[in-house]
């Protein structure tokens, strides 16, 4: 079973390789459309800009490559955000994938939302094994509210979505690689999708 890393120009892509290496899976980092479209499952990490980690993806044409994957698909932090359909960060047009949009949090609250928050409403396998209101780590100043597709929410300021599931697509806004033992579980939940 493969397990494929998109490689563009986000950050967090060694951590999740690292993070699948304590699990005994080698994820291959790649930005070959073929190697992606054959992987068993692939994960779309980030941590950056969305305007210009999706003019990236357009320019490679990894955005036509995402969209039409069937297999399990993770997106992670800035991966959940361009999975959406927009994102008010630079007014970006998303991939379009979690049926939601995209919003900044409120001028009244520090961002970036930096630490760890529990998440509650955990609803969908990726969750299995993990018990309500554990704590995940956070890094962000954008969010997808809460939705129909939600399948954890946290809250700093308003409630938002932790993490989204549309058909084989799901995202967590949280970094599994960085939240410990809770994240380990996340990862290995998808392993085994």
């Amino acid at each position: 079973m493969s397990t494929v890393i998109i490689k563009y120009n986000a950050g967090n892509i060694q951590s999740v390789a690292f993070a699948l290496q304590r699990l005994g899976t080698e994820g291959i980092i790649s930005d070959n459309p073929e190697e992606i479209r054959r992987a068993d499952r692939v994960i779309f990490p980030g941590v950056g800009e969305a305007s210009s980690a999706m003019r990236f993806l357009q320019e490679k044409n990894l955005d036509v490559v995402i969209k039409n994957l069937k297999q399990p698909v993770l997106g992670v932090c800035l991966g959940l955000q361009l999975m959406c359909e927009f994102s008010e960060e630079n007014n970006t047009e998303c991939l379009n994938l979690l049926p939601t949009k995209v919003k900044r949090f409120g001028t009244n609250l520090k961002t970036p939302h930096v630490g760890w928050n529990q998440a509650f409403n955990l609803n969908a396998a990726l969750f299995r094994g993990v018990a309500e209101g554990s704590y995940f780590y956070f890094v962000h100043s954008y969010f997808a509210g809460v939705n129909p597709h939600t399948i954890a929410e946290t809250e700093y300021g308003n409630r938002f979505s932790a993490a989204i599931q549309f058909n084989n697509f799901m995202a967590t806004q949280f970094h599994p690689e960085r939240s410990g033992k809770n994240g380990e579980i996340i990862l290995k939940n998808f392993l085994d999708l």
